[in-house]
């Protein structure tokens, strides 16, 4: 029997106030869980590096991390530091993005106190760290930029999408297999980043690549998980959630997509060369430990 012009457009329409309802729920819970502490918090970063920027360039450029000549107080403040305003407001817009979403997405997912946890650590303890590994490539050269501490929240977001999936979709479920995600986004990394030949993708960013892919599988098969059936059921599951599910999709487009920009092939630029390295340790840290974390229960409630 085929239904009339009138009922498809009765569920059409009924489809799209499930989808309005579901957003404005979720806006409403997210208004109501959030904290004010919280918000001052994130919104303090955006405001200190817009005041450092204030400051004299001969001031900020003293706040720089010199390879050749390290300090501890620059090893922090370098980081913090920018030299023009287009450097400036790339590394505010990122991170209010991706510290945006991952707020979202922990506090919905009941993973505030992580969240938070974790951001202190990257603003006051992961400047020290990757300033002291950047010095394992010796180089007479100048770091600065808030870069590496936003590879960082993008490291940090498969975890809190995991941590936002278990809550919102499938209860009691393990975050087991996420570093499957990590060694997966590895690969995906270094496809883009590594040096690209004059006629396509050079073998050493196909060979990593490749590799990643693979051990993602094998780490995902030895954890239990049949990926393609979970991978299809947790998208059903996800797509039947308005609001709760563009969310979903709002972060892994971001975990996905923000390498690209964090990553790019060709790294140099008007004066200045994108520290590949520093990124690479910022996301790559922020996964393994906050992970470490999770895998013993540390932040469970």
């Amino acid at each position: 029997m085929t239904a009339s012009p009138t009922d498809e457009r009765d569920r059409a329409a009924g489809a799209a106030t499930a989808d309005r309802d579901g957003d404005r729920s979720l806006r409403r819970e997210l208004l109501a869980s959030a904290r004010a502490i919280d918000l001052l918090v994130l919104l303090a970063v955006p405001a200190v590096l817009i005041a450092v920027f204030a400051l004299p360039e001969s001031t900020r450029r003293s706040l720089a991390f010199a390879y050749a000549d390290p300090t501890v107080p620059t090893a922090f403040t370098a980081h913090y530091v920018h030299l023009d305003a287009g450097h400036l407001a790339g590394n505010v817009a990122s991170y209010c993005l991706l510290a945006g979403v991952g707020y979202a997405l922990a506090v919905l997912g009941g993973a505030r106190r992580f969240f938070l946890t974790a951001l202190a650590a990257f603003l006051l303890a992961f400047p020290f760290a990757l300033s002291g590994l950047n010095l394992a490539v010796p180089r007479d050269a100048i770091g600065f930029g808030f870069s590496g501490i936003n590879m960082a929240l993008a490291g940090l977001l498969p975890l809190l999408l995991g941590t936002y999936a278990r809550e919102r979709f499938a209860p009691g479920a393990s975050l087991r297999a996420l570093p499957a995600v990590f060694f997966a986004l590895l690969g995906w990394i270094a496809l883009l980043a590594l040096p690209l030949s004059t006629t396509g993708v050079g073998l050493a960013g196909l060979a990593v690549g490749v590799a990643g892919a693979l051990l993602a599988l094998i780490y995902a098969s030895s954890a239990g998980i049949r990926v393609l059936a979970t991978a299809r059921r947790g998208a059903r599951e996800i797509a039947s959630r308005p609001g709760e599910g563009d969310l979903f999709a709002v972060g892994a487009v971001l975990v996905v997509g923000y390498p690209v920009v964090g990553f790019p092939s060709d790294p140099t630029g008007a004066g200045s060369v994108v520290n590949l390295y520093v990124h690479l340790l910022g996301f790559s840290l922020a996964f393994i430990g906050p992970f470490a974390l999770l895998a013993v229960g540390a932040f469970e409630e």
